[in-house]
């Protein structure tokens, strides 16, 4: 049974509540494995009123609301420092303002996510399974086996190095006590540069991560079209294809510590530029870590 003073907290600030809920929910649904279908929406619901609910006490907002003097003021971290009149027009646009600055700390882990997924594509076709796509419910794209191969490990990464855990501490806990929708509309250059960069590095990450794959199935292509043209007669077409799948295979079998530890670096660079945008755009927090 819910307890009475969890209730009392939630209706007394209820607009706060409702304003830092759709922030973690819209990050829920952008974020990677969270935003799944196989979630269902009312485990989403549920995980987004109880993450609002731990951080309702390090939020600081003031709304009109049957005070004396028109303010009502919950203390702790910062969140918002504006003035509305309660579920009002005011307070509807910082609900939409809410919802964009979830989205967007849960869409940049999702382009570090897609890092994976494309280096996996990268060397599909070249070992010989460029037609093996299907439907990735992970990532919830058509995507080839070796794009599902490295999503499932970096998922199981993820939840090693306690992903969550920094992505609820780290993204959406400082997110709340740092910044609102007018700090990211006052500091839009960062915010920009940092998806941009996430891009930029979504396709360098994959390179570098498919490279030594990718280079060596190369060279097994370019020896089989000699040895063709040395020796017209041997079927080298139906010869080439088990050759590649058995080189790339061994190579990520003897690769796999490396690719680990280039996954996790991934994730924690991501987790940095995150908490780095917060310190460029948002207000200094003392005390606490990510």
């Amino acid at each position: 049974m819910v307890d009475s003073g969890v209730l009392n907290n939630i209706l007394t600030f209820g607009p706060v509540f409702l304003l830092i809920a759709v922030r973690a929910f819209a990050m829920i649904q952008t974020a990677p494995l969270l935003s799944s279908e196989a979630v269902p929406m009312a485990a989403k619901m549920a995980l987004a009123g109880l993450a609002s609910f731990a951080v309702l006490p390090t939020a600081e907002i003031y709304f009109a609301a049957n005070s004396p003097n028109g303010v009502v003021s919950l203390p702790g971290g910062t969140l918002s420092d504006l003035r509305y009149e309660t579920f009002g027009l005011r307070f509807g646009l910082l609900v939409i303002g809410e919802a964009v600055i979830g989205i967007i700390i849960g869409f940049f882990m999702t382009i570090i996510f897609a890092a994976f997924s494309t280096a996996g594509q990268f060397f599909s076709l070249q070992m010989g399974f460029g037609a093996s796509e299907t439907f990735d419910p992970v990532a919830q794209i058509e995507n080839p086996l070796m794009g599902q191969y490295f999503n499932l490990v970096s998922m199981l990464i993820f939840i090693t190095i306690g992903g969550f855990h920094q992505l609820f501490l780290g993204g959406f806990w400082r997110s709340v006590q740092t910044i609102n929708i007018i700090s990211l509309l006052e500091g839009r250059e960062p915010v920009v540069f940092m998806m941009a960069a996430g891009l930029s590095r979504l396709f360098m990450d994959a390179i570098v991560i498919s490279l030594p794959i990718l280079g060596t199935l190369f060279l097994t292509s370019l020896t089989t079209g000699l040895i063709s043209k040395a020796a017209p007669q041997i079927n080298i077409l139906s010869e080439g294809f088990p050759i590649s799948i058995l080189t790339a295979f061994l190579l990520l079998f003897a690769s796999l510590p490396f690719l680990i530890e280039a996954f996790t670096r991934v994730l924690e660079a991501g987790f940095t530029s995150i908490q780095s945008l917060y310190i460029q755009i948002g207000r200094p927090v003392t005390g606490g870590t990510f």
